[in-house]
């Protein structure tokens, strides 16, 4: 059997999240009914974050309760405090009786000063605060994922030591995450710092307990997840058509494409269960809502192609 790649969806949340475009509820789940009919099994769907920060998620509560169902499906939605916990169990308790298996996932930064910029509080602060978050979303049957941003870099600190993200990891699984994913948040990370960051973690951590989330800010994202495989890694996030950007770098691409990353692996002989003409669909879908033309390559090729 070929050996199985799990390509986690994260364009309805973190792609969308920066999108001067307002979608509407129905247009989301559109989106996220259609990645789902493509075969991507994992999809982070919204945030419950404050509506204040992020407007394109104001409808939280109204797309978590409306996920369309589909075979294998689990989708994941940011909590970023017990508030927003509680609003997720809220929304949950109305949804449809088909409604696919829901987990929470936390984030918060390997570097104090983005921590702070994003989150208004200290790493050791944060941390003591999912200590009871975490365990919560537990005894609600939840599992929860852990997001862990800047582990390349950061565009306040510049380069941050891998000590400070494997102690950041540790701390995010010790409390009960059962996955944590790595994010090169500006898209600085090259192949040799990858390597070096894995096989610090790698020392106490298991594989499967960690995926990356590489951003294609420098053409390097591929380049990245190659250095994961060969560490025995098997989880990595992506967007539907490069979906998302970095508020640090103008004008960069941002998140790894999905079809970049399944074109990757499945011609390396990898099964994702990935459709790949419904995969394009979906990104063509995508590039429609959102009314500007998507930066994944793959996508672009077969756009043109198919017009043609």
């Amino acid at each position: 059997m070929a050996p199985r790649v799990t390509v986690y969806e994260v364009g309805p949340r973190d792609g969308l999240q920066n999108e001067p475009r307002s979608l509407e509820t129905s247009q989301k789940l559109e989106l996220i009914a259609a990645l789902a009919a493509s075969g991507l099994s994992r999809i982070e769907a919204t945030s419950f974050v404050s509506p204040r920060w992020i407007p394109q998620l104001a409808d939280a509560a109204e797309v978590a309760r409306a996920l369309p169902a589909a075979p294998g499906l689990r989708c994941v939605v940011l909590v970023p405090n017990a508030r927003g916990l509680e609003r997720l169990l809220e929304a949950r308790r109305g949804a449809l009786a088909a409604a696919p298996p829901v987990d929470a996932a936390v984030f918060l930064s390997a570097s104090e000063t983005h921590n702070r910029m994003n989150l208004n509080r200290s790493v050791e602060e944060t941390l003591a605060d999912l200590a009871g978050l975490v365990p919560a979303a537990l005894a609600q049957g939840l599992q929860v994922r852990g997001y862990v941003s800047t582990v390349w870099g950061c565009p306040y600190e510049g380069a941050v030591d891998p000590e400070r993200a494997a102690a950041v990891v540790e701390r995010l699984l010790a409390v009960g995450c059962h996955q944590v994913s790595l994010g090169d948040t500006i898209g600085v990370g090259t192949p040799g710092q990858t390597r070096r960051i894995l096989e610090r973690l790698l020392r106490t951590v298991r594989p499967e307990q960690l995926a990356l989330h590489m951003h294609d800010t420098r053409g390097t994202a591929l380049a990245n997840v190659l250095v994961g495989l060969e560490a025995g890694l098997t989880t990595f996030d992506a967007s539907i058509g490069g979906l998302g950007g970095c508020p640090y770098a103008p004008g960069a691409s941002g998140n790894l494409a999905t079809e970049d990353l399944v074109y990757m692996l499945q011609g390396m002989g990898y099964e994702t269960g990935v459709d790949w003409g419904r995969l394009i669909a979906a990104g063509g879908l995508a590039q429609r809502l959102v009314g500007r033309t998507l930066p994944g390559k793959a996508l672009q090729a077969e756009l043109a192609r198919a017009e043609a």
